[in-house]
């Protein structure tokens, strides 16, 4: 099971130090970047993770494999978690410290699910009213589900509005049977 309370530790003294030296954003491309390459399955994966490798080994291949590529700060912050055993917290810390670099920005996610794709004037006015109505950005991915029949469902963080046919067919239905 991974701590997440210890990969959001990592995760604030990596961004602090991103801050410092003004590379939070790149700081936080380069470890998702890394933790895609190193994925959750495969033989660098296994490689990675394994506690059998010796650390020396570990982190001799990654510095040779990303010392030009990334950031020195994701770069040691990779370092420091073999150094330190904590190989299998990589996932969890690169979650949480793009979930602090957004916060820092004063920004939020936003899942935003259609029956038809909107076209770029419907879907910059909707965006645009939702951030001055809850006084936020939003970083948005938007889902085409035809399913929904009609109407939008929109996930912000961990609030969902669901303003579907399906979803009011739904509330219907389930308000019917309550008083049935």
């Amino acid at each position: 099971m991974v701590n997440r309370t210890l990969a959001r530790r990592y995760a604030i003294a990596a961004l602090a130090v991103g801050r410092e030296r003004g590379v939070v954003k790149r700081v936080g491309v380069d470890l998702a970047t890394v933790a895609d390459a190193i994925g959750r399955r495969g033989l660098v994966h296994d490689f990675f993770v394994a506690p059998v490798i010796d650390r020396r080994v570990k982190e001799r291949v990654l510095s040779q494999a990303f010392e030009e590529r990334i950031d020195p700060v994701a770069l040691h912050t990779l370092l420091l978690l073999v150094r330190k055993r904590r190989e299998a917290l990589l996932g969890t810390i690169v979650e949480e410290y793009l979930a602090l670099e957004r916060a820092a920005r004063g920004a939020e996610t936003l899942a935003l699910e259609s029956a038809r794709a909107l076209d770029a004037a419907e879907y910059r006015e909707l965006i645009e009213r939702l951030e001055r109505l809850y006084g936020k950005k939003f970083e948005v991915t938007q889902r085409v589900n035809a399913d929904l029949i009609g109407g939008l469902r929109l996930l912000m963080g961990d609030r969902l509005i669901d303003a579907t046919v399906a979803g009011r067919l739904d509330a219907l239905a389930r308000q019917l049977h309550t008083t049935a």
